[in-house]
């Protein structure tokens, strides 16, 4: 009887490794044919929203690079994390991605518990694009910079209001953290959207406004919105003569709302690479990077490993705020 085990174990085990031989040479030339049919690319977001636009003017010229149609499918729902669900649980093969924004680090903050981890079950392919928030105050409002913003906040704490799109919006908690850099208390107003963001600070009923730049940037070139400071380390290239706010004093502030490519963890690197060599010949494409700057982003490209490190940057960040800040989580 041992004898008859002993064969059947050999047997079952060269079974086994012939297997993994041969997932070990397929992956390889899977990853070298990829992709050979249309890629879908989920956002978490609905028709309209900034992710939804970036995704449509990225994805015929990336299809071009990739030979292959990009699907672009909206998945609203559950504040971003459903796209994000459904791209974690796909198969590593190269024909699920997600357009992440900023707002998939932030949900890593916000929310108690998630159906996936935000960095170990993806694996990112490239950033795309960014856009600053920017700070604007009505054009007869007393806050003339951020330096006499901080010095009305720290004369009278609480007194100066803000208004975002909401509590746990990137806008609210790039507020929470200028607070907690130049300890300062300031008054939080949220708003469901930005016009009534707007009619509130026009009405007097807010003192500035915390909104992405797409928002309110008619407004600042008309004239009729005074914006004093952009929340990215960089000028916006649309707004060259309003500084940011790390110019403005407040020490290393980089924050964007950002978007990615990122596929399901355990992908093969081959294929992570081209589709991070596709983004960076997309942005480089100058009509690409003009219709993307006309709406307000700005187009941009990484490594892997470079956006696998942001993103790993940006969930840690977030929840330090969050917890910091005693941000009410869901």
């Amino acid at each position: 009887m041992s004898h008859i085990v002993s064969r059947i174990t050999g047997r079952s085990i060269g079974i086994v490794a012939a297997a993994m031989t041969l997932a070990a040479i397929a992956s390889p030339a899977q990853a070298q044919d990829w992709p050979a049919r249309p890629i879908r690319m989920m956002i978490g977001a609905g028709p309209g929203g900034g992710t939804d636009i970036i995704a449509r003017i990225v994805a015929d010229p990336l299809a071009r690079q990739l030979g292959q149609a990009v699907v672009i499918e909206n998945r609203p729902g559950a504040g971003t994390t459903l796209a994000s669900e459904l791209v974690s649980k796909s198969e590593p093969d190269g024909y699920s991605t997600v357009l992440m924004s900023a707002g998939h680090a932030v949900a890593a903050a916000i929310y108690k518990t998630l159906r996936y981890d935000s960095v170990t079950d993806f694996q990112a392919a490239s950033l795309v694009a960014a856009i600053p928030l920017v700070l604007i105050t009505r054009n007869d409002s007393p806050i003339k910079d951020v330096k006499t913003l901080i010095e009305h906040a720290r004369a009278k704490p609480d007194e100066p209001s803000y208004g975002t799109g909401g509590v746990g919006t990137t806008m609210h908690l790039s507020a929470e953290l200028l607070q907690q850099i130049e300890g300062i208390k300031l008054r939080h107003i949220p708003h469901r959207t930005a016009p009534q963001l707007v009619q509130a600070l026009e009405a007097g009923d807010v003192d500035l406004v915390f909104e992405t730049m797409p928002a309110v940037l008619g407004q600042i070139q008309a004239g009729t919105r005074r914006a004093i400071a952009v929340t990215t380390r960089a000028r916006f290239p649309g707004l060259p003569n309003v500084p940011t706010l790390a110019e403005s004093g407040v020490r290393d502030f980089d924050v964007s709302s950002w978007y990615a490519v990122a596929f399901p963890a355990r992908i093969p690197a081959a294929i992570v690479d081209r589709m991070s060599a596709a983004v960076a010949a997309t942005v480089k494409d100058p009509d690409v990077a003009k219709r993307a700057l006309d709406i307000a982003f700005v187009v941009r490209s990484s490594t892997p490993a470079e956006t696998q490190k942001h993103l790993v940057a940006e969930v840690r960040r977030w929840r330090q705020v969050v917890e910091a800040r005693g941000v009410p989580q869901q």
